[in-house]
């Protein structure tokens, strides 16, 4: 969190910042480009390597004599179940004269209720005829299944009723016995006994009919199903189209391929925590972006690419050159996540200072690798650390160094006791970021700036610090002394101590912040 000049704290950010987060997403489309391109490629590869079978389909208009109008499709599914069985496909099988197993042959054929009475079969074969065939056999061998659970359900209710009409009839008989044998009494009992027996007898023989009607119904019903349940779309091939299901697939790779991408991308960038903006890095590091300089443009970048970048390259020699001399010490380039990149830039400092006077660079670059390479006669003279005592007092000196993980901080301050960051975007952590600018103040090496390599071309944040407060670094009462000789602002016009949790800040210089963008933009 950064101060005020006014000592009062500013907006605490957010815990995710948007903005951020679809910089970084945008910075790492390398990764959702090639999983979307992934994604279409393997839509139409699998679409050919993973071709469906040929498939035949067929409709079967299925009767029930439980049918309802308020049915909500447990008929049909019932057939389903039924059409999914061994006993459906064994029958099937050998109506094909198949030899293949009954078990197997159900993975190769499936039933699908479309409404509460018409079952869609699908069945694949090896060919297309051979799917027809599969798919009539298995849609004459489930009606034929169907008509006769249907009749052996009617049978079998049938003769229930007429069961229970013989009964009925035994027990009419035994009334029309006891009738007959009574002879007439004037007994008003005995009157009312036969009067019993006669209402008996009508009840019994009504019963008798109404099992005889059912009955009748029943076997009825019967016949109705059998003519009702037939084929009503004969067996077809289903046509299949490579270059529409090459198309389709690959448009949903496309999709899947991107979506996951992003995913992954924005994921990474929250668990990273790699800040890309100016403003970030500016706040992790405690010092003010100076100078900005584009990536490493293509292995074959155009005419007018190119030579953005050099004009590009040259603003930002020239405000290096300008904030070196404007420092009566050493000052030092140190860099994160572009050493060759530095190294290169140290060279073209060095060599527009050669103009004021011997210049020397020290290199103190893991590997050595600048002090190793070859140089012309009017290129200014590279030497290592361990070389560097034995320099002329006259000659300036220009370091290069590394604040990478590993680095030895002891070391730096041996290299200038004044550096300019140079930093590529988005190759630190925040946390990495905070490390760096505490051990730069607890070497007292105060950062004159940042230079920020491969920034993002759209960020529009602002990687000033305006508010400057000369902090002592890392808890101390002493600050360090103000850059280019000046004494800063006296005791009383400072501004207030405050508590912060963010990283130590060291002193802003005094100067213009010179921004080159990736674009047609001017310098600030």
């Amino acid at each position: 969190m950064t101060t005020s000049t006014t000592g009062k704290p500013s907006t605490a950010a957010p815990l995710l910042d948007l903005q951020a987060l679809v910089v970084a997403v945008r910075r790492r489309r390398r990764l959702w480009y090639a999983l979307a391109l992934l994604g279409l490629l393997a839509g139409p590869a699998a679409a050919v390597l993973l071709r469906p079978p040929p498939t035949a389909v067929t409709t079967v208009l299925v009767i029930h004599k439980e049918d309802q109008p308020n049915d909500t499709g447990t008929l049909i599914r019932t057939d389903i179940a039924l059409l999914q069985t061994t006993r459906i496909a064994g029958r099937a099988l050998k109506a094909l004269a198949s030899p293949e197993d009954p078990a197997e042959f159900l993975r190769e054929y499936r039933g699908t209720g479309l409404t509460n009475n018409l079952l869609l079969i699908e069945a694949t074969g090896d060919t297309g005829p051979d799917a027809v065939a599969r798919a009539r056999a298995l849609a004459d061998v489930f009606i034929a299944d169907h008509v006769r659970r249907m009749r052996q359900t009617a049978n079998a209710e049938a003769k229930a009723l007429l069961d229970e009409r013989d009964r009925m009839r035994d027990e009419l008989a035994r009334v029309n016995r006891d009738i007959g044998n009574r002879p007439p009494r004037s007994d008003p009992n005995a009157s009312a006994d036969i009067e019993s027996l006669f209402a008996r007898r009508a009840e019994l023989n009504s019963r008798i009919a109404e099992f005889d009607r059912r009955a009748a119904d029943a076997r009825t019903g019967a016949p109705q199903v059998a003519a009702g349940t037939q084929i009503v779309d004969a067996p077809r091939t289903v046509r299949h189209s490579l270059p529409r299901a090459a198309a389709t697939n690959a448009a949903i790779g496309l999709v899947l391929g991107l979506a996951l991408g992003l995913a992954l991308a924005a994921v990474g960038a929250v668990v990273a925590d790699r800040p890309v903006l100016r403003r970030e890095i500016a706040a992790n590091l405690g010092a003010s972006v100076i100078a900005e300089l584009p990536g490493a443009p293509r292995p074959r970048p155009r005419r007018w690419r190119r030579r953005r970048t050099r004009a590009a390259r040259e603003r930002l020699t020239t405000t290096l050159v300008r904030t070196v001399r404007g420092c009566a010490e050493p000052v030092s380039l140190l860099e994160l996540g572009c050493a060759r990149g530095t190294g290169a830039l140290a060279l073209d400092v060095a060599a527009a200072l050669a103009a004021d006077g011997p210049v020397a660079v020290v290199d103190g670059l893991p590997g050595a690798e600048l002090a190793a390479g070859r140089r012309g006669p009017e290129d200014p003279a590279v030497v290592s650390g361990a070389d560097a005592e034995s320099l002329p007092q006259q000659t300036r000196r220009l370091g290069v160094g590394s604040v990478a993980p590993g680095t030895a901080w002891t070391d730096l301050q041996y290299l200038g006791s004044r550096t300019v960051l140079v930093v590529r975007a988005g190759h630190g952590s925040a946390a990495w970021l905070h490390t760096v600018a505490r051990q730069l103040a607890d070497q007292r090496i105060p950062v004159l700036g940042v230079v920020l390599i491969d920034p993002d071309p759209r960020d529009r944040t602002d990687g000033t610090l305006w508010d400057g407060p000369y902090a002592a670094p890392h808890g101390r009462d002493e600050r360090p002394t103000p850059p280019y000789g000046t004494a800063g602002p006296p005791r009383a016009e400072r501004p207030p101590r405050q508590n912060r949790t963010g990283p130590p800040r060291t002193e802003r210089p005094a100067m213009r912040a010179a921004r080159v963008p990736d674009s047609e933009q001017e310098a600030r």
